[in-house]
């Protein structure tokens, strides 16, 4: 009974969608963020009107004007003028 219900919550969490937040480059350049993520760091390059989906289970960004932010994983942000609105 036991090894069932491991495997039934096993599928379960395997078969769930990753979500995370959603950031939009509103600005008319490319911008790049830097997410830090587990302890790992990574720039994201996000072209002029771009959409990436980051952090699906939270992490800190720092926007390109020097702001940081710390994100759960369901947020949309929007960068203009290198600042961000976390909606």
């Amino acid at each position: 009974m036991v090894r069932m219900i491991t495997a039934v919550l096993l599928s379960v969490a395997i078969g769930a969608p990753a979500t995370g937040a959603s950031i939009t480059n509103k600005d008319g350049e490319a911008q790049v963020v830097t997410v830090v993520e587990g302890g790992t760091r990574t720039e994201v390059a996000l072209d002029a009107g771009a959409t990436e989906t980051i952090c699906p289970a939270g992490c800190f960004v720092t926007l390109p004007n020097g702001d940081r932010i710390g994100l759960q994983g369901g947020e949309t942000v929007e960068i203009k003028n290198g600042a961000a609105t976390v909606k």
